[in-house]
């Protein structure tokens, strides 16, 4: 009996959050986390459920100028050293965007491993944006390549962490933002002091962030001034913004 090839995993884009607009000005691809090495198939309820809250943020609030936002669904739980699998899959689903929706702005939003990802994605040609919540970085090693930067050229970013995070390490991405402002202006960083991984005490001002952050990354909208400010600081002090408390609800200017 003919032994049966076992099929080639694909990467795949989940459906559009709450419902596609007729015309398509924008896309976010939202990258969740994931384990450094591992060569499963991600769990797809598990795997999505620490993007899901920030998309329908976003889905709302980027209705009316045409955003579609959509998961990614990686083929492996890791990124598994130099393959990058979940870089790549990032890469794959902005190849798609480009063949469902044409010429659109698309903003790379990713958390832990998926922050990772969209950092390195960051260079594709359809890409404008970076956003990486609690992004998860190797520990750096004078052996190794340090984490990429150029790419990320021409591309506004925000990085956002908490001080007080224990999975991954807050002054490993001030030290890549640090690079990374050297060659690209439009990178800021902001801490949320005393938070932890999952930012979840505040979570409302993480999102009013991020949802400020890319709907003025996408469709030009003014960004309120604590950004504006970030983008425009020279370093150190862009790259170590706090985000206060209340922001989204006072702070635009």
């Amino acid at each position: 009996m003919a032994q049966q090839a076992t099929p080639v995993r694909t990467a795949r884009l989940g459906r559009a959050l709450g419902t596609e607009p007729t015309a398509v000005s924008g896309v976010v691809l939202l990258l969740p986390g994931g384990e450094e090495t591992s060569a499963r198939r991600p769990s797809p309820m598990l795997a999505t459920a620490s993007v899901r809250a920030l998309g329908r943020r976003l889905t709302r609030a980027g209705r009316d100028d045409g955003l579609v936002v959509h998961v990614v669904h990686y083929r492996f739980r890791g990124w598994n050293g130099p393959q990058a699998d979940q870089a790549q899959d990032a890469s794959w689903a902005a190849d798609e965007v480009v063949r469902r929706y044409g010429d659109v702005p698309v903003c790379l939003a990713g958390v832990d491993m998926g922050g990772r990802a969209a950092l390195h994605s960051g260079g594709h040609t359809a890409v404008n944006s970076v956003l990486a919540l609690s992004p998860w970085l190797p520990e750096e090693d004078v052996a190794a390549p340090p984490e990429p930067v150029k790419q990320l050229v021409g591309r506004r970013v925000l990085i956002v962490h908490g001080t007080n995070d224990e999975r991954t390490d807050p002054e490993l991405s001030f030290r890549l933002a640090s690079r990374a402002k050297k060659a690209n202006r439009d990178v800021c960083r902001f801490e949320v002091h005393s938070d932890g991984h999952a930012l979840h005490a505040f979570r409302d001002e993480v999102y009013a962030l991020a949802e400020d952050f890319v709907m003025g990354a996408l469709f030009g909208r003014a960004f309120a001034r604590p950004v504006e400010d970030a983008l425009a600081a020279p370093p150190p002090l862009g790259l170590r913004m706090p985000l206060a408390s209340g922001f989204g609800r006072s702070l635009r200017r």
